[in-house]
């Protein structure tokens, strides 16, 4: 060999090459099955289904994929079966707490079953919810959850072609054939002004943010009580489509304030919105509830704390979530319920504030 050879061994005939090293292979299931001392069929079984083998078998099974790192290729699962045991999940906002708790009720009730969620944050548009729909899509999705009932026009074509069960949370259709589960936002926000109304407040304000399809409706709520009581003033509302947070409610609170001087109480369309009016409140030198009552919707945890503490509509968020997941396995299952809209309603939390 010349001393070119060696400095440059790509130059060298294929028999006097050096042979490289393989690349890493990756487990499959077969190898996972001969490390357990099972069948092919029992390894697929056991990871897709522990409860058809016996504990003895799934133990064996499951220290097998840690001793090789086992890791299942759902896409070629997917494709080799036509679904998969992944569930689509989109909600408009990974940071509220009221979407963490529905998505903690999906997870404790498909989590014991071996589904995967594939979760996407749509932060309240409809633009990103069809992009994530159509890239959830791609992974043959056993199930879909979404986030209440108005969604555009390609998304539902999405998913009248894909024809996958689907569950909407949140709201309540009144279509009997659409699967949702959730309450009456609607009912809800009027609910609210009869409690203020029946504790003698009458120039009742409204101050709304993000404007959702949800917080749409319980504006329609908050109007109709107030026009069932001859009370409705529009100049007493501010609504704004910017995210909802504590200093948006501190800055609305004001302008509400200015506009309608007057008022004697407010409904916030959420906690975050209720406790900045009430921080700003509280530096004005407002007395709650004395000289306005404030109220809230959601019932997030910081509202029994506030001080004063805060009235609002307490939403049953982890249920929403627990429920849609459970209705969805028995629609995958092909089962038909008895019903496809389920009512968890709401209750009023009456507290210092009002």
């Amino acid at each position: 060999m010349s001393d070119t050879d060696s400095l440059f061994p790509e130059t060298l005939p294929p028999a006097r090459r050096r042979s490289r090293r393989p690349a890493a292979q990756r487990t499959t299931l077969a190898d996972v099955a001969h490390r357990a001392g099972v069948s092919l069929m029992t390894a697929s079984r056991a990871l897709s289904d522990p409860r058809q083998v016996s504990e003895k078998l799934r133990v064996k099974v499951e220290q097998a994929v840690a001793e090789l790192a086992y890791v299942p290729n759902r896409a070629a699962r997917a494709l080799a079966s036509a679904r998969s045991h992944a569930i689509a999940v989109l909600v408009p906002s990974f940071s509220n707490a009221v979407f963490t708790d529905v998505l903690a009720g999906i997870q404790d009730a498909l989590g014991p079953d071996g589904y995967q969620l594939l979760i996407g944050n749509t932060r309240y548009s409809s633009e990103e919810e069809e992009t994530l729909l159509r890239l959830h899509l791609q992974s043959h999705p056993a199930g879909i959850l979404l986030t209440g009932l108005t969604q555009n026009d390609a998304v539902n074509k999405m998913l009248e072609v894909a024809g996958i069960p689907v569950v909407s949370m949140m709201d309540l259709s009144d279509d009997p054939r659409r699967a949702s589960v959730g309450l009456s936002q609607y009912d809800a926000g009027a609910a609210m002004v009869r409690h203020l109304l029946s504790r003698g407040y009458r120039r009742i304000g409204y101050l709304a943010a993000q404007l959702d399809e949800r917080t749409i409706k319980r504006t329609e709520g908050f109007r109709a009580a107030l026009r069932e009581a001859g009370l409705y003033d529009p100049r007493r509302e501010v609504m704004v489509p910017d995210p909802s947070t504590v200093a948006l409610g501190a800055e609305l609170i004001g302008r509400l304030l200015a506009n309608a001087p007057d008022c004697d109480a407010v409904f916030c369309c959420n906690d975050d919105l209720a406790y900045g009016a009430i921080y700003q409140c509280q530096r004005r030198g407002i007395a709650i509830p004395r000289d306005l009552a404030i109220s809230g919707f959601n019932d997030l945890p910081t509202s029994a704390w506030m001080n004063p503490s805060l009235t609002t509509i307490a939403t049953p968020r982890y249920r929403v979530g627990y429920e849609a997941a459970q209705l969805l396995k028995r629609l995958m299952a092909g089962e038909e319920p008895q019903t496809r809209n389920i009512d968890l309603g709401f209750s009023l939390i009456v507290r210092e504030s009002t």
